[in-house]
């Protein structure tokens, strides 16, 4: 009699709520490491966005190719890279990632990261339009209200303190039609596959930057001391860890459970913007994050709802894409 045989219900029992803390854990630590990154950004200075970007790329790529030989990846790879359909996706999900990161550190060092975490904040509901736009999904009658909300609380903050939230907006519909490719790719790409494809194919735009770079206003690396040089070098860990957890999160607890747990990097970035970054917070744009958070509210309990239903009916959820 094989082990899970021989498990009695109570000891079954045990184990998936051992798992599901576990990737529950994974979930929240990938999105606390997300919500620091600005933080981290901030640290690296004098090294300006283009250079943090440019080492993020081929420094994750370095990471990737230490990380595939060990996990026994090399056929998955192999079988992506004879697949032009495959490649084409990666290199499109690889360029969309790439503005987001561009977006995310140029937010940060020109004092936006309030505006940035809006723009997270507005992200799931922008996967929602995405959705209904791209992939002709139906919207339940609480989504539409959520949505409804989040472009009211856009205008509140246009109208406010007259400027519309582009870095926001960027930061938001780059992650979406991100997620919205890996979400075509499916099961077909690994994720530690999909993330080394691509950073190969960033890796000539960010060895362009850092030509660019050198030749106008010069490297920073290795010239402001040994502890940024350290930190700088750290910059492809920075990237694959949360990644890495997010993955190990993801096949563990249920997508309502990532829905929520999603909610901790902007909160957090709102914080750091507002405590430590001093960034200012007039009450129009508290009035258009509480409208944010309505909505969000009603989008998350929407999401528990329908996954309940699902849960009665016996009908089982979406399955959760490692992304």
């Amino acid at each position: 009699m094989s082990g899970d045989a021989a498990l009695t219900a109570s000891d079954r029992s045990a184990r998936r709520s051992s798992d599901h803390l576990t990737g529950a854990l994974c979930a929240l630590g990938a999105y606390a490491l997300w919500g620091f990154l600005p933080l981290y950004f901030v640290l690296l200075e004098p090294t300006g966005p283009w250079e943090v970007v440019a080492w993020r790329i081929l420094l994750s790529l370095v990471f990737y190719a230490v990380l595939v030989p060990l996990s026994g990846g090399w056929p998955r790879l192999r079988g992506i890279l004879r697949q032009p359909r495959l490649l084409g996706a990666t290199a499109l999900a690889g360029v969309l990632i790439y503005v987001n990161w561009q977006i995310f550190v140029i937010a940060t060092y020109t004092g936006h990261v309030i505006q940035m975490s809006l723009g997270y904040f507005i992200n799931p509901i922008v996967t929602v339009i995405l959705g209904v736009l791209v992939l002709r999904e139906r919207l339940r009658p609480l989504q539409w209200v959520a949505v409804v909300l989040a472009v009211l609380a856009t205008l509140v903050i246009v109208l406010g303190y007259g400027a519309f939230p582009w870095l926001a907006v960027g930061v938001a519909f780059s992650f979406g039609f991100y997620g919205l490719v890996k979400k075509t790719i499916g099961a077909d790409v690994d994720v530690t596959s999909g993330l080394t494809c691509e950073s190969l194919w960033l890796a000539p735009l960010a060895i362009g930057q850092l030509v660019v770079v050198a030749l106008t206003i010069g490297l920073t690396f290795g010239s402001a001391g040994p502890g940024h040089a350290v930190l700088l070098a750290m910059a492809g860990v920075v990237t694959a860890a949360p990644l890495m957890l997010f993955a190990a999160g993801a096949r563990r607890v249920p997508l309502v459970v990532l829905g929520i747990a999603q909610f901790v990097t902007p909160t957090m970035q709102l914080m750091i913007g507002v405590a430590i970054l001093d960034e200012p917070m007039p009450p129009e744009r508290w009035a258009g994050f509480a409208i944010v958070w309505i909505a969000l509210a009603i989008f998350t309990t929407d999401a528990v709802i329908a996954s309940r239903r699902r849960t009665t009916d016996g009908v089982p959820g979406p399955p959760i894409r490692q992304e």
